[in-house]
């Protein structure tokens, strides 16, 4: 940390300190500028749930996935995976600020057949890979957009509950609440 107060990585020192309790346990709905509509749920450090509400591949959800998970900066965090099916994603969250930048990098395969994982992956995780193995992989799809977080909301750390059926066994305007 310098004099000022603003923490310099060094080889000995190469990660900031970490506090994710800005992140961890919260549920949050966010709507990127294509419309295409997201949720996900930090459920600890290290692991995600969320379902896709709409998009290229709404109606697909997914539990226990693995992520790296940091804080950048005050109220700043950063949450990146690659999927079972080779699709990469680098997530930037800024909770006080409603705000909330994606990218997300799709095989070919996807982009050409994105209907092929519309559904809880954790149920097909073999055929992911398949699916993945056969592609194509390139060209990457790359889709990088801000969205507005409408719902972010503190419901607990580790509740598998949370996130426990698909997006269209959710209630009529479930993903339309805001606060």
């Amino acid at each position: 940390m310098t004099s000022n107060g603003v923490f310099t990585t060094t080889v000995e020192q190469p990660i900031p300190p970490q506090d994710l309790s800005g992140i961890v346990g919260h549920r949050f709905i966010y709507t990127y500028a294509n419309g295409w509509q997201y949720e996900m749920y930090v459920k600890n450090d290290h692991t995600i749930d969320y379902r896709i509400h709409s998009g290229h591949v709404g109606g697909r959800w997914v539990k226990g996935q693995q992520v790296d998970l940091v804080q950048l900066d005050d109220d700043v965090y950063k949450v990146s995976w690659t999927e079972p099916t080779g699709t990469s994603v680098s997530v930037n969250v800024l909770p006080g600020k409603r705000r909330l930048h994606g990218v997300i990098f799709f095989p070919a395969w996807i982009r050409e057949h994105g209907e092929r994982t519309v559904l809880f992956q954790n149920e097909h995780l073999d055929e992911m890979r398949t699916y993945r193995d056969q592609g194509p992989t390139y060209p990457i799809y790359e889709v990088p957009e801000f969205a507005k977080i409408t719902l972010f909301e503190h419901v607990g750390a580790d509740d598998d509950n949370v996130i426990s059926v698909a997006p269209g066994n959710l209630p009529a305007g479930w993903s339309d609440r805001t606060n």
